[in-house]
């Protein structure tokens, strides 16, 4: 009678697990949504578009050809006297302002710790240029917002952080020849009905503070309500809680978030061009026509193309972007 009763049990058991557990086949439905209250990340702010369409964006119609690069690069190891280069030799290490939360072009590997991505290959490119060796290098954490301060006070070296070539950063900050040519796209979850910039009426869109993205999307959307944050990963935070409904952005960082995100993708034609360059003070020319040197050299021996397939090749077929010097 007991091993009846034991029998018995452990089938009436086994029902009620198989019926609570039930398939483990991903769903192919909605996203997941969230109706609890969560705290925002820190030091976002939401504003209206109040200016309307005329609100200035950040242009590109100045003439943004940069310095052309000495006949030869210096031997690794011995930089000319009383430049830039030089100061950088001597104190061991090329300190590189960037993101170490961008991926895929700059960030922290989590199985090794150390930083990689595109960006990144192009500081290690500057520094086997100047130490003969790659790894010499110091990253200082930079935000969109205190990039161009962190040149002007000498707190880093040189800013490679997908910084977009304006006219208006021109006017502060000298830039190497482009070295990727991105577009501006939205990033939005799955059956949101969010397609383009025209759906963006009404929505909550985020991207970070001073930001091309932002002024670019702030022009063609005037009725969306705008979060600014420090950091993309804030960006994606805010839309899994459902506090934003759409990120925009450049397509590289826009598919190192979907590579997060199952459930996202990106819409839309391109909302804009933009060329990144390479951050340099002001008050060191030479430092630019060097790191432009080293540039045309990684574009010649095959470097650009093979870090381009190492972290972009989601992006599809890629090429150094055009650039034209001046003397």
């Amino acid at each position: 009678m007991r091993r009846r009763l034991a029998a018995a049990s452990c089938a009436a058991l086994l029902t009620v697990c198989l019926a609570a557990c039930g398939s483990t086949t991903p769903s192919t439905g909605n996203p997941p949504t969230t109706t609890a209250q969560v705290p925002l990340p820190p030091n976002v702010s939401f504003e209206n578009s109040v200016d309307g369409p005329d609100s200035p964006t950040e242009s590109t119609d100045c003439d943004m050809a940069s310095l052309r690069p000495d006949a030869s690069l210096p031997v690794p190891g011995r930089m000319p006297p009383r430049t830039a280069m030089a100061d950088i030799l001597q104190r061991g290490r090329l300190v590189v302002g960037t993101d170490l939360g961008s991926n895929p072009l700059s960030f922290r590997d989590p199985l090794t710790g150390d930083v990689v991505g595109f960006d990144v290959d192009v500081a290690h490119w500057i520094s086997a240029a100047i130490f003969g060796d790659p790894n010499r290098i110091d990253y200082r954490m930079v935000s969109t917002d205190n990039r161009v301060e962190a040149l002007a006070t000498g707190a880093v070296d040189v800013v490679i952080k997908s910084m977009s070539i304006t006219c208006e950063r021109m006017a502060s900050v000298a830039f190497s020849t482009p070295y990727f040519e991105a577009s501006q796209r939205i990033l939005v979850y799955r059956h949101s009905g969010i397609e383009s910039a025209a759906d963006l009426a009404g929505k909550r869109v985020c991207a970070t503070t001073s930001s091309t993205s932002l002024s670019r999307v702030r022009h063609l959307a005037p009725k969306a309500t705008f979060a600014t944050t420090v950091s993309w990963a804030d960006c994606l935070v805010m839309m899994q809680q459902g506090q934003v409904d759409a990120i925009t952005s450049d397509t590289p960082i826009l598919a190192g978030i979907a590579q997060q995100d199952p459930w996202v993708q990106v819409v839309g034609d391109s909302l804009g061009d933009e060329y990144y360059g390479v951050g340099v003070a002001k008050n060191h020319p030479e430092l630019v026509r060097f790191i432009n040197g080293v540039l045309a050299q990684r574009r010649a021996d095959g470097s650009w193309q093979n870090s381009y397939q190492r972290w972009l090749s989601v992006l599809g077929p890629g090429s150094p972007p055009p650039y034209t010097y001046r003397d």
